[in-house]
C-alpha cells in the first residue's frame, strides 16, 4: 500500500497531466488555424482583412482579459475558472465549426478568446498552488513550458493532416475530445485553491486594464498591416498609453489593487517578465515568416511545412523539460541569459543560410539552436515569475506572465513583419515595369509574397514568369534576413538585460509582498 504522502505526490503529478492538457488546447488553437486560412477563404469567401480578423479577434479578447480572469480566479477559485473556461471553449469551438459566414466565425473566435483567457492563467496558478516545494514546482513549470512549446510546433502538423482528410471546420471539432479529457481529469484530480482573504473587487482597475490592453493590442496588430504611421494606429497607441498610465496610477493608490505594484519591485518578477516578452517577440516574429518561407518560397505543402517545424517543437519540449535541472545547477541568470544568446546564434545562422534553394538539413541546424535556446530559457523564466509572487496572488502573477507573452508575440509579428515588408517593397519598387500595371493589380503584388505568386500565375510567358518569381522570392528573403538579424540583436539585448537584472536565485516574497532574503535553491 502506498503511503498517504506518496499517494498525495502521485495525485499532484497526475493533476499536472490534465493541467498541461488544458494548456495544450490553448497552445494548439491559433497554430492549427493558420494553415486552414486558405480553405476558409475559399469556402466562406473571406477577404484578406476578414482572414486577419479571424486570427486577431481571439488574440485581442484573450490578451485583454488575462489580467482580469487571473484576478477572478484568485477570488472565486482557480479550479472553477478553469472548468468554466474549458466548457466555454468547447461551446465556442463547436459553434465556430458550424459557422456559415465569416462574421459568425470572427464572433466565435472572440468568444473562444474569452474562454482561453480563463484557462491559461488558471493552469499556471493551479500548478503553483499544487506544488509548494520549490524544486517540484520548478520541474512542474518546466513541463508546463514544454507543453506550450509542443503545441506551437505540432499545431501546423495537426492542422495540415486534418485538412488533407477533412473540411476546414475539423480543426475546431478536433478541440472537443481534448477538452473533454482535460475537463474530466481536472474535475477528478485538480484541487481548488483561491485567495482566502481576497479584498473587494477592483472594478476601476478591471475596466482600465481591459480598455488599455485592447487599444494597445489593436494598435500593434494594425501596425503590422497598415504601418506604424497610420493615423488610427497612432491614435489607438496613444489612447492605450493614457488608459494604461491611468491603470498604473490607480493601482498604486487604491487599497485593493487587482495587480499589486509591489510585485514589480522584485527583480525576479520584472526581469523574468521582460525576458519572456523579448523571447516571444523573436519566436512569434520568426515563426510568422518562416512558415511563409517554407510554403511559398521553398514550395512545401501545409502538411510538409508542419513536418518541417516539428523538430523545432520536439527540441523545445525536451529542453524545456530538462531546463529546471540546468537552472538548479548553474542558476537562473546564466541559464536564461546564455539560452538567449543561443537563440540569437540560431536566428543569425538562418539569416545567413536562407536562400531560395537552401536544403532543409541546413535550415534544421539553425532551428535546432533556436529550439535549444527557447526551451532552456522559457521554463526558468516562468518559474522566476511565479516564484516571485505570493501564492494568494498566483492567478494575477500567471496572468501577467501570459500577458507579456501575448504582447511580445504581437509586437514580434508587427515589428519584424514590418521590417521584412519594408525591404520587400523597396525591392519591388525597383521593378519600374510594375508601374504599368493597373493599380489594383499592383496592390495585389505589393500585399506580400503570396499576392506576388498569385499574380505570376497570370504571366503567359514561362521564362518571364520564372524570372519574376525568382526576383520576388529573393526580395522576400532579403527582407526576412533583415528581420532575422533584428530578432537576433533583440535576443542579444535581452541576454544583456537578463544577466544584469535577473537574480541568480528566485527572490521569494512573503504573503504581504515584502521581500525577505533569498531562499536557498
Amino acid at each position: 500500500m502506498s503511503s498517504p504522502e506518496r499517494t498525495g505526490s502521485n495525485k499532484r503529478w497526475i493533476s499536472l497531466l490534465f493541467i498541461c492538457l488544458s494548456l495544450l488546447v490553448i497552445s494548439l488553437n491559433n497554430n492549427i488555424l493558420n494553415v486552414a486560412l486558405p480553405s476558409i477563404a475559399k469556402d466562406l469567401h473571406a477577404s484578406s482583412s476578414q482572414l486577419q480578423w479571424i486570427i486577431d479577434a481571439y488574440i485581442l479578447i484573450f490578451a485583454a482579459l488575462l489580467l482580469t480572469m487571473g484576478s477572478v480566479g484568485d477570488r472565486y477559485g482557480r479550479k472553477k475558472i478553469l472548468l468554466t473556461g474549458l466548457i466555454l471553449f468547447a461551446v465556442g469551438s463547436a459553434l465556430a465549426g458550424l459557422s456559415t459566414s465569416t462574421d459568425q466565425l470572427i464572433a466565435m473566435r472572440g468568444f473562444i478568446g474569452v474562454a482561453g483567457a480563463m484557462i491559461m492563467p488558471a493552469t499556471l496558478s493551479i500548478l503553483t498552488a499544487t506544488f509548494p516545494d520549490n524544486r517540484e514546482r520548478s520541474q512542474a513549470i518546466a513541463l508546463w513550458a514544454a507543453t506550450f512549446g509542443l503545441g506551437v510546433g505540432i499545431g501546423p502538423l495537426v492542422g495540415g493532416w486534418l485538412l488533407v482528410h477533412f473540411p476546414w471546420n475539423s480543426i475546431f471539432y478536433a478541440n472537443l475530445p481534448v477538452i473533454a479529457a482535460a475537463l474530466a481529469g481536472s474535475v477528478i484530480y485538480t484541487q481548488e485553491s483561491k485567495d482566502e482573504s481576497a479584498p473587494p473587487a477592483d472594478l476601476p482597475g478591471v475596466v482600465l486594464s481591459i480598455v488599455g490592453l485592447l487599444l494597445l493590442l489593436f494598435g500593434i496588430i494594425s501596425a503590422g498591416v497598415v504601418g506604424w504611421t497610420n493615423s488610427p494606429v497612432l491614435l489607438s497607441l496613444a489612447a492605450s498609453a493614457v488608459f494604461l498610465a491611468a491603470f498604473v496610477l490607480w493601482e498604486t493608490r487604491t487599497r485593493n489593487p487587482m495587480l499589486p505594484m509591489y510585485l514589480f519591485r522584485n527583480p525576479s518578477f520584472t526581469g523574468a517578465n521582460l525576458a519572456l516578452t523579448l523571447i516571444m517577440f523573436s519566436l512569434f516574429g520568426a515563426s510568422f515568416f518562416l512558415s511563409q518561407y517554407f510554403q511559398i518560397v521553398l514550395g512545401y505543402s501545409a502538411l510538409q511545412a508542419g513536418l518541417a517545424m516539428l523538430p523545432l517543437a520536439l527540441i523545445v519540449m525536451v529542453t524545456s523539460a530538462l531546463s529546471a535541472k540546468v537552472s538548479q545547477r548553474i542558476g537562473i541568470k546564466l541559464t536564461v541569459s546564455g539560452s538567449l544568446l543561443v537563440v540569437s546564434i540560431g536566428l543569425s545562422y538562418l539569416a545567413i543560410e536562407s536562400t531560395p534553394y537552401t536544403v532543409y538539413s541546413t535550415l534544421l541546424l539553425g532551428m535546432a539552436a533556436i529550439g535549444v535556446g527557447l526551451g532552456t530559457a522559457t521554463g526558468p523564466a516562468t518559474d522566476s515569475v511565479m516564484g516571485a509572487v505570493p501564492v494568494s496572488k498566483a492567478g494575477v502573477g500567471s496572468a501577467m506572465n501570459d500577458t507579456t507573452r501575448e504582447l511580445g508575440g504581437a509586437l514580434g509579428v508587427a515589428v519584424l513583419g514590418s521590417i521584412l515588408n519594408t525591404k520587400f517593397l523597396a525591392e519591388l519598387d525597383q521593378l519600374t515595369v510594375l508601374n504599368l500595371l493597373p493599380p489594383e493589380v499592383y496592390q495585389t503584388i505589393k500585399s506580400g509574397i503570396e499576392g506576388a505568386h498569385q499574380f505570376a500565375t497570370y504571366i503567359p510567358f514561362p521564362e518571364v514568369q520564372t524570372r519574376f518569381l525568382n526576383y520576388v522570392d529573393q526580395a522576400f528573403i532579403d527582407g526576412m534576413k533583415n528581420a532575422l538579424l533584428v530578432g537576433a540583436a533583440i535576443m542579444i539585448l535581452a541576454a544583456i538585460i537578463t544577466h544584469k537584472y535577473l537574480p541568480d536565485r528566485i527572490i521569494r516574497p512573503a504573503e504581504d509582498g515584502s521581500i525577505p532574503e533569498w531562499d536557498e535553491p
